[in-house]
């Protein structure tokens, strides 16, 4: 008896080898990483950037610090008069049941270059990248005077009660942002558009 061949039969073998090897790697593949509390969406860490050493201010990827992290670079090189502020500030709104996380405080400048890198590559536009990214030069991150607060609803209480720490929400566009722009108990200035505003 002869033996016929499919001469379609190989090919068909090598198209299930390939959906058997793309259905590995989809099951092994990590998912886009969500963007981490503080940071806008599309400024989140990308799958490919490892997560950075502490010791430039990072905070890993979808994380969060305590205010209380004093080993950590993002606290321990914060302005200390805009820590003690946000650390009151955190008292008072864990007392009502709202917990304050710092999502990004202080940033060394090869770290702030690089999210502006980031963001560049991103928005393929410096004028839009600069909106939500200061060059390390402009950064008040980089000073020690700008913290970030997650998650949203103790950035939402902090805009609301900021101001009797001195504390005030910067930028339009950046619910998390925060500075030192005003007394305890003073008025908060029109929050700026976006960075560049």
């Amino acid at each position: 008896m002869a033996t016929r061949q499919n001469p379609g039969g190989t090919r068909l073998r090598s198209v299930a080898a390939l959906v058997a090897v793309l259905a590995a790697t989809a099951c092994t593949a990590q998912p886009d990483p969500a963007p981490r509390p503080g940071l806008p969406p599309t400024l989140g860490p990308s799958q490919n950037t490892p997560n950075r050493a502490a010791g430039d201010g990072s905070i890993p990827e979808n994380g969060s610090i305590s205010l209380n992290d004093t080993g950590h670079a993002a606290i321990a090189n914060l302005d200390p008069a805009l820590l003690t502020a946000v650390r009151t500030a955190a008292t008072n709104a864990a007392a009502r049941g709202v917990e304050l996380r710092v999502t990004s405080g202080w940033r060394s400048t090869q770290y702030q270059q690089r999210l502006l890198d980031e963001a560049i590559a991103r928005y393929r536009s410096v004028e839009e990248a600069r909106k939500l990214v200061h060059p390390p030069e402009k950064s008040k991150h980089v000073t020690g005077q700008a913290i970030d607060i997650g998650p949203t609803a103790a950035a939402d209480w902090l805009i609301q009660h900021g101001a009797d720490y001195g504390l005030c929400q910067t930028y339009a566009n950046e619910m998390w942002h925060f500075e030192l722009l005003t007394t305890p108990g003073g008025q908060c200035p029109q929050p700026l558009s976006d960075a560049n505003g």
